[in-house]
């Protein structure tokens, strides 16, 4: 039987989503998987709690990101000593070029002025900025992809599970099933899954609610006792929460689905009519729900869309979202 200990180490965050879980492995290596938010309260809570287990700061070896997202990444800086491990598509996301950021913005002025975004809300934008505040900048020691083994960790492999986020990866032990997911299955809430622009290479923008529904689905092929989660409590039953999630899916669509058959749609005005609360002031969260609906509608036959007057309009091909 596998003798490494896995540790829980909890720390708030400024976000909706609350509180945030790291997780530290007692190995090969002594490593960190996913890094919290980049919070003096943060950092302080984290060094008492891992005090607890008996180390220190120093003692981590290495840190491993399920994914690039600042609740995840935050505390990477307090650990200069250590590689950092994770997916290559969070590589850019960490280190924050000036010419990916600028990429960034390019394709989200882009695609907004498609989904017929109210041109005033493109100061948004440069908001998006400020949630970087909790995260470091550091780019990726080593990658890893499907299947490989994770340095340090024998016994753990890698499982890309794109969709909350391109970079998202979980990390599988075989031998009892357990899971570290990261965001991908958290009990209490449904990720969102997050737009983002291309990754370098690539021209067709992601698709990640398509994405996440696949990850999701990929889980069933493996015999996972117990998921860990990045947020929340721990996965038991996955089958049933994959059910879950899908369902609660297929429902959100089948609303925008009747929003489109009463007329056609630009993305915005369904995400006006989805969100009419917070748009405004969540606009990445909320346009990224949107198009992911009006995605998976449009891979399943149920809308088609045009283009009229630089944006495009989403209409109704006569079918019902059922099963």
């Amino acid at each position: 039987m596998n003798e490494e200990r896995v540790y829980r180490i909890t720390v708030p965050t400024p976000f909706p989503v609350g509180d945030v879980h790291m997780y530290v492995i007692a190995g090969d290596r002594l490593t960190l998987v996913d890094a919290g938010v980049k919070t003096e309260e943060a950092w302080q809570l984290f060094v008492k709690q891992l005090g607890e287990i008996g180390y220190a700061p120093k003692d981590i070896e290495q840190v491993v990101i399920t994914h690039h997202h600042p609740d995840h990444i935050g505390l990477l800086d307090y650990f200069p000593h250590a590689p950092i491990i994770g997916h290559p598509k969070a590589d850019p996301f960490l280190r924050r070029e000036r010419s990916f950021m600028d990429r960034y913005v390019q394709f989200f002025q882009e695609f907004f002025t498609e989904c017929g975004v109210d041109r005033r809300l493109f100061s948004q934008l440069s908001k998006e900025g400020g949630s970087l505040r909790y995260a470091s900048r550091r780019g990726l020691d080593i990658m890893v992809t499907e299947g490989n083994a994770v340095p340090g960790m024998p016994g753990w492999q890698v499982i890309e599970t794109p969709g909350h986020a391109q970079s998202h990866i979980a990390l599988y032990r075989e031998e009892d099933g357990l899971l570290i997911a990261g965001d991908h299955l958290l009990v209490h809430i449904s990720p969102n899954p997050m737009m983002e622009p291309p990754a370098e290479g690539e021209t067709e923008r992601p698709k990640p609610l398509l994405q996440y529904n696949e990850s999701l689905q990929k889980m069933l092929q493996y015999d996972i006792v117990r998921s860990l989660n990045g947020h929340g409590d721990d996965a038991t039953d996955i089958p049933a929460l994959v059910r879950e999630r899908l369902a609660k899916q297929r429902q959100r669509a089948e609303r925008v689905l009747e929003m489109v058959q009463e007329r056609p749609h630009t993305v915005f005005e369904v995400c006006q009519k989805l969100f009419p609360a917070v748009y405004e002031r969540q606009l990445m969260l909320t346009m990224s729900e949107t198009i992911g609906q009006l995605d998976y509608l449009e891979a399943n036959g149920y809308v088609t869309k045009k283009q009229e007057d630089g944006h495009y309009v989403y209409e109704a091909a006569g079918v019902s979202v059922c099963g």
